[in-house]
C-alpha cells in the first residue's frame, strides 16, 4: 500500500510530462501526413522499412532517413503505425494499423487525413496560445490571432481555403455514410427535404439519391450557392436561415448549430418550426451530444471539439443533453429523441408538438 501510495507523486509528474508534450503526437502525425506515408505503406501492400519510406517519399532532394527513423519509432510507439521489430536486429517495419488507415487517401468515405490537416494548420493551432487572453477578456481566440474567424481568413487564404474545403467534405462523407445508415428508415415517409446550410449540396444529393421520392431542396447563402453544381433532383435556394426558410416536410442541419450561441440557435429553431407541418414536420439535426459520464468511444472528442468552438468561433459550442432540451424547447420542439450512429455526432429528431 505505501509503495503505491509512495509512487502516486511520481505518476502525477510522468502525467504533467506526458501532457507537456501532447501536440507532438498531432504535429509528428500531420508530418507523416503532409509526407504521405500512410499511401506508401499502403501502395506497398504491406510493411516496409523507413529507408523504403524515405525511398518513396516525393522530395527535390533526398529525405532525411535518420528524421523518418525516429518519427516512425515515434508514431510506432504510439500505435498510429504496427511497428515490427525483426529477430535478427534488421531494420524495423511499419504497417498500417486501424487508426492510420483511416488516413489513406481515395479510401472513399474512410479518410480523416484533410480533417486532420485542417485542426493542425498554423491558423487553428497558433489561435490557442490567445486562450488565456479570451478568458481574461472575453471575444474569440482565432480573432485576436489572425483578426478573423476560420471562413474569413479562408476567403483571404486560397491555399488554407482548399484544406478547409477538402477537410469539410471528407468529414460530411463521414456522416453521409452514417446517417443513411443510422436513419435509414427516418426518410420513407418524407416528400420534401430542405438541408439548412447545406453548402454546394453534397448531402442532400446523396439523400435524395438514396431516396429518389424526396424533392432535395440545398440552401445556404447566395455566396455558396452560386458555386453549387447541379444534382438531379436537387434545387439550390439561396437566402438566410436567421430571416426565413423554404418550406418542406422536414429540415436537415447537419452541423450548425454547434456554430453558433444559444440566442442565434432559438432563432434559427424559431425559423424552422415555421417552415415545417405542425403536426407532421420535423427538424433532423446532426451535432455532438457531449455525456456527462465522458465514458463513450468519442467522448474525448466531443469535450475536445467543445474547446475548438471556443477558439475558433464567437459563441460556439458542443451540448450535454440537458442542454439540447433546453434549446429545443425555447426554439418550439418540446419533443424529440436522440439516435446514437457511430459518428463523433448523434442524430436528435425533434418535433414541434
Amino acid at each position: 500500500m505505501e509503495s503505491v501510495e509512495g509512487e502516486a507523486p511520481l505518476r502525477g509528474q510522468a502525467e504533467i510530462w506526458k501532457h507537456m508534450f501532447a501536440f507532438i503526437d498531432s504535429l509528428a502525425l500531420k508530418c507523416a501526413i503532409e509526407l504521405r506515408i500512410p499511401d506508401i505503406i499502403h501502395s506497398h501492400g504491406g510493411p516496409i522499412t523507413s529507408s523504403q519510406i524515405a525511398s518513396s517519399i516525393d522530395s527535390l532532394s533526398s529525405p532525411e532517413i535518420s528524421y523518418i527513423e525516429r518519427i516512425m519509432r515515434f508514431l510506432g510507439h504510439k500505435n498510429i503505425f504496427a511497428a515490427q521489430h525483426p529477430s535478427d536486429g534488421g531494420e524495423p517495419l511499419y504497417g498500417l494499423t486501424h487508426s492510420s488507415r483511416w488516413l489513406v487517401t481515395g479510401s472513399d468515405s474512410n479518410q480523416l487525413g484533410p480533417v486532420f490537416l485542417v485542426e493542425n494548420h498554423p491558423y487553428i493551432v497558433n489561435s490557442w496560445h490567445f486562450l488565456s487572453q479570451c478568458v481574461k477578456e472575453g471575444g474569440c481566440a482565432i480573432e485576436k490571432a489572425f483578426g478573423g474567424v476560420y471562413i474569413d481568413l479562408a476567403s483571404k487564404d486560397q491555399q488554407f481555403n482548399k484544406i478547409f474545403n477538402e477537410g469539410m467534405a471528407c468529414n460530411s462523407k463521414i456522416l453521409t455514410r452514417e446517417l443513411l445508415v443510422g436513419y435509414k428508415h427516418g426518410f420513407d415517409s418524407l416528400k420534401s427535404l430542405v438541408d439548412v446550410a447545406g453548402g454546394i449540396g453534397g448531402l442532400i444529393s446523396e439523400i435524395v439519391k438514396s431516396y429518389p421520392h424526396i424533392k432535395g431542396i440545398n440552401f445556404d447563402l447566395p455566396h455558396v450557392i452560386t458555386t453549387a453544381p447541379v444534382y438531379n433532383g436537387v434545387t439550390h435556394v439561396s437566402g438566410d436561415m436567421f430571416h426565413t426558410i423554404p418550406n418542406a416536410d422536414a429540415l436537415l442541419l447537419k452541423w450548425v448549430l454547434h456554430n453558433w450561441t444559444d440566442e442565434a440557435c432559438v432563432k434559427i429553431l424559431k425559423n424552422c418550426r415555421k417552415a415545417i407541418p405542425e403536426k407532421t414536420g420535423k427538424v433532423i439535426i446532426i451535432d455532438v451530444v457531449l455525456q456527462p459520464d465522458g465514458k463513450g468511444l468519442f467522448d474525448d472528442a466531443g469535450y475536445a471539439f467543445d474547446l475548438v468552438m471556443m477558439v475558433n468561433t464567437a459563441g460556439g459550442k458542443e451540448r450535454t443533453g440537458l442542454e439540447w432540451k433546453k434549446l429545443l424547447e425555447e426554439g418550439g420542439f418540446p419533443r424529440y429523441q436522440v439516435i446514437k450512429i457511430q459518428a463523433l455526432q448523434s442524430i436528435i429528431e425533434a418535433y414541434p408538438e
